[in-house]
């Protein structure tokens, strides 16, 4: 993955996007929420020095009923092509039909509280 990080990609920034679906999820996750905060760290062991944390949309469902501001700043960001880096905790958490991350030039980074690599 880190041969993926160019240096053009680290000179831009890098967001993590933080979701979850429901404002009881946002409230009762409470180690949910706290690794997808620590993906901002993750960034920064990437070599990113811009990281931004968009957090707007906790309690906020993906299912396209209900706006989600954070998300479209993210994607405000990243059609300016000021993005290098997308961290979120699982692809559920941008969209749910998948178009999303192939028709961007960013590299998305998925991680699971799993991974510990």
């Amino acid at each position: 993955m880190r041969s993926e990080l160019t240096p053009q990609l680290l000179d831009r920034r890098a967001i993590v996007y933080v979701r979850q679906s429901t404002t009881m999820q946002a409230e009762n996750n409470l180690e949910s929420k706290r690794l997808q905060y620590a993906l901002a760290d993750l960034a920064r062991e990437y070599g990113f020095r811009d990281v931004v944390v968009i957090d707007e949309d906790l309690g906020r469902s993906a299912s396209g009923a209900i706006d989600r501001p954070g998300f479209r700043g993210l994607l405000a960001q990243i059609c300016d092509g000021t993005v290098g880096a997308v961290f979120c905790s699982e692809a559920s958490r941008l969209s749910r039909n998948g178009r999303l991350a192939a028709t961007t030039r960013v590299v998305w980074i998925l991680r699971c509280s799993c991974d510990r690599s």
